[in-house]
């Protein structure tokens, strides 16, 4: 009865959070440009909407320590470590988004200076965790020290970027995160303080849903992105089992994979490939819908998940 009971406090406690927020923001006019370069009938219909609800999901995340320290006293400590990565990186992407408000702007930092911040962030967190505890492919398999630093640190600036730039229709990256981090229930062996964590993380985007959902009345902003992507990559990373990130980021990496073939496209060969990446934006210039978009992006995520989740384990067993 345990899982239930954070399940349905922390889900309560971010719904009532964010119902707050978004009175707060909507009183203050709080949203963010829409890009000019983007699908143009997003511009008039989204511009209203306040943005940075993602902060609720930090607030949340801190108030559920003490909620899984009681009920999971031992090693707590490893609950609030857990949450160290997503609350960080979810700094960064306030600090985004803060940009983006003060300057009337679709554009926060610049490229770079964004990945210097993410480097700055992910390298000295991989190798403390590295170094200190052992970053393990798959569960019996750590990686020396060195190589589970850099390739840790790759793979965690690879997932935020991933989980930001699908996070671009209604509720997509919400519940696209909920698949992932119910597959990470299912697939990670993690217990105790761990797996109250990821559940309070399950919690918090499928209660993020309840006002996300089209039409959506909050957007998550950068500091939800990027919170979200900490966080799978937090449980991969201590539940030993790195190699995970594959089926739980299917849907990320399938949208991230397609602005990578986009740039190359335009830059090597200057033509594009898709009508506009990441692809989600192609089918809504194809003409579906928000809904349908969302829903079929889900079903490919859940997919994916489950067909890669299946062929990792048949692997390590065999």
């Amino acid at each position: 009865m345990k899982f239930i009971f954070v399940l349905i406090t922390v889900m309560l406690m971010e719904i009532a959070l964010q119902s707050r927020l978004i009175h707060a923001l909507n009183r203050r006019q709080f949203t963010l440009a829409q890009k000019t370069y983007g699908v143009q009938s997003r511009i008039k219909t989204k511009s209203a909407t306040p943005s940075m609800g993602g902060v609720v999901f930090v607030f949340c995340a801190l108030l559920c320590i003490p909620v899984v320290w009681g009920i999971s006293p031992a090693g707590w400590a490893a609950g609030a470590l857990f949450w160290l990565f997503p609350v960080l990186s979810a700094a960064i992407g306030f600090a985004d988004d803060w940009i983006k408000y003060n300057r009337k702007s679709s554009e926060g930092f610049p490229s770079l200076w964004k990945l210097a911040a993410q480097v700055g962030l992910t390298l000295p967190w991989a190798a403390w965790f590295a170094f200190s505890k052992g970053v393990c492919l798959w569960p019996g398999f750590t990686l020396p020290p060195a190589t589970g630093t850099f390739l840790t640190a790759f793979t965690a600036i690879g997932m935020l970027n991933a989980v930001n730039v699908t996070d671009g229709l209604d509720g997509l990256a919400a519940g696209a995160a909920v698949i992932s981090l119910t597959g990470a229930l299912v697939l990670l062996p993690l217990e105790g303080p761990l797996f109250y964590a990821v559940l309070a993380g399950l919690a918090i985007c499928g209660a993020f849903l309840w006002h996300n959902t089209h039409p959506a009345k909050v957007f998550m902003g950068d500091v939800g992105s990027h919170f979200i992507a900490g966080l799978i990559f937090s449980a991969v990373l201590w539940g030993d089992f790195l190699i995970a990130l594959i089926p739980l980021g299917f849907i990320f990496g399938v949208e991230i994979f397609t602005v990578s073939v986009q740039i190359a496209a335009i830059r090597g060969f200057n033509r594009k490939v898709f009508l506009m990446s990441p692809v989600h934006h192609h089918f809504e210039l194809l003409g579906w819908s928000e809904n349908h978009i969302v829903a079929r992006f889900w079903l490919v995520h859940g997919a994916g998940l489950a067909v890669c989740g299946a062929f990792i384990t048949s692997l390590l067993q065999g």
